[in-house]
């Protein structure tokens, strides 16, 4: 993984990590269920983005050694089990 990208997931990883310490303190502050339930769903989208951002540097990198080495198919098959397994 290229430092950058790693270092931009990261960076997205800390901020969700203090997202989910903002949701448990409004829980336990008894904050309105429909202002949780928002925090929940901006939590939700980041992780899937930085989920997307890690498929993507995973295809690129992996399928590029992968084809360079004569191992593409394999290394494909493995992407498109990754996906589905992401996706589901």
């Amino acid at each position: 993984m290229a430092v950058s990208s790693k270092q931009d997931i990261l960076n997205r990883l800390r901020r969700i990590e203090g997202q989910v310490r903002g949701i448990q303190r409004m829980i336990d502050e008894e904050q309105k269920c429909a202002e949780v339930l928002d925090q929940v769903a901006a939590v939700r989208i980041a992780l899937y983005n930085a989920g997307i951002l890690i498929l993507e540097s995973h295809a690129r990198e992996c399928l590029t050694t992968a084809m360079a080495e004569g191992q593409g198919e394999a290394a494909l098959e493995d992407l498109v089990r990754v996906i589905k397994k992401f996706a589901g």
